[in-house]
């Protein structure tokens, strides 16, 4: 994909604002997976061998509204220290006069680790105001290895890019849109793409997209409802989108229309409500009763999904099937998830994130699957179109670790 990348850039003597993704797990203020972290290293390393300034940001988890310790940015500082091998500044807020005084002081090769820039409202408002800021603090130069964010329209993302003459890729970044572009411009088929989650809408754009490259479509998640309801069946207290039963309507029209595969669950996991420990048991779709809700994919569904999923050669995968984060809901994204990893060891390429994971440290297949399927290529700085590439919800997932998103978006 022929962007204009970080190893276009003349950095010497630069501050170059760098976004990356540090949304990492802490326990007692101490990083428990750095995998994110190390991710970045060789765009950091690169930079720091052109010369450049280096002024780094990023979220960490979901504060409400202002500075919340929990999710400082401070125990990822000393991390970032320790695999660099070199001292990284730390700046007690991402905006204000401590990051312009420390950014200004920075050296050739110097690092500053900005405090989290959700601490700031206007960061997820991609406020023009706090975008000038951030802009303010490097160099007229920006570069995105933030892969997991990039579909976000947030400041630090997207709003920036306004306010600086060059914004470019990382290796990071280049290399998920690569591996991407490769998969989705001309895949190996069969192609099945999974989808799960919460809500139609949250992935309008990611379904019909999709349907125009992929074979098949296999629904899973809160989101199989709306379609569920849509065909005249019984979802008892299902979570629905009334709102969207005719989008839902019209993407199955679709879908017949083209002959393409287009699969639902047949059999769900129901319960009376909405507890981990609330009484599971497993029915046919078309019998559910008026007082279950369906939280997890059932048995038949599983094993036609599976099997679909076996012929593939390209798979994406975005989204849970169930509240994967409650036991008693966690066997249909699980299972699902091990036949994406066996179809990956008999040769297919899988794309796979969503805010899950479950695949163990070495065997996970590809995890970065985000909103690029449309990125246009010409080599220039990425524009805020660009930035969003388009609107799914979804983030690249990294091994090894688990994270209780269930049906929510991030």
């Amino acid at each position: 994909m022929n962007k204009l990348t970080i190893n276009d850039l003349d950095l010497r003597g630069k501050r170059v604002f760098i976004r990356v993704d540090f949304n990492v797990p802490l326990k007692d203020s101490v990083v428990t997976d750095d995998t994110r972290v190390r991710e970045t290293l060789p765009t950091l390393r690169l930079a720091i061998q052109k010369g450049g300034r280096l002024v780094l940001a990023s979220h960490l988890g979901r504060p409400k509204g202002g500075p919340d310790p929990k999710y400082s940015l401070a125990p990822v500082a000393k991390k970032l220290q320790e695999l660099l091998e070199r001292d990284v500044v730390f700046a007690n807020d991402c905006v204000g006069g401590d990051a312009e005084a420390k950014s200004k002081a920075l050296g050739e090769g110097g690092v500053l680790l900005l405090e989290n820039v959700r601490f700031h409202p206007e960061e997820e408002k991609n406020d023009e105001g706090f975008a000038k800021q951030l802009a303010a603090l490097c160099d007229n130069v920006f570069v995105c290895d933030a892969f997991g964010s990039a579909h976000r329209a947030h400041a630090s993302v997207v709003g920036i890019t306004r306010f600086v003459k060059q914004a470019a890729a990382g290796l990071l970044m280049e290399k998920e849109l690569a591996y991407l572009g490769k998969a989705v411009t001309n895949p190996a088929r069969p192609f099945v793409a999974i989808l799960g989650g919460a809500k139609v809408s949250d992935k309008i754009e990611v379904v019909e997209n999709l349907m125009k490259i992929a074979d098949a479509m296999l629904i899973g998640g809160g989101m199989a409802y709306t379609f569920e309801k849509a065909q005249g069946l019984p979802i008892g207290k299902s979570l629905v989108e009334n709102d969207k039963l005719d989008l839902a309507k019209r993407l199955l029209a679709d879908a017949k229309a083209k002959n393409f595969t287009f699969l639902l669950p047949k059999d769900h996991v129901v319960a009376p409500e909405f507890k981990a420990d609330a009484k599971a048991t497993v029915c046919d779709v078309s019998t559910t009763p008026e007082d279950q809700m369906g939280l997890d994919i059932g048995p038949k569904t599983i094993a036609a999904y599976a099997a679909e999923i076996a012929k593939a050669k390209t798979i994406v995968w975005n989204g849970p099937m169930g509240v994967f984060e409650m036991p008693a809901f966690a066997k249909g994204t699980l299972e699902i998830a091990k036949a994406v990893a066996d179809a990956t060891t008999a040769g297919a390429t899988s794309i796979v994130g969503g805010g899950f994971r479950t695949f163990p440290r070495g065997a996970a297949p590809h995890w970065n699957f985000s909103a690029a399927a449309n990125c246009r290529a010409s080599k220039r700085s990425l524009t805020r179109a660009e930035h969003r590439a388009h609107r799914g919800k979804s983030l690249p997932a990294q091994a090894g670790t688990k994270t209780s998103e269930g049906f929510k978006s991030r």
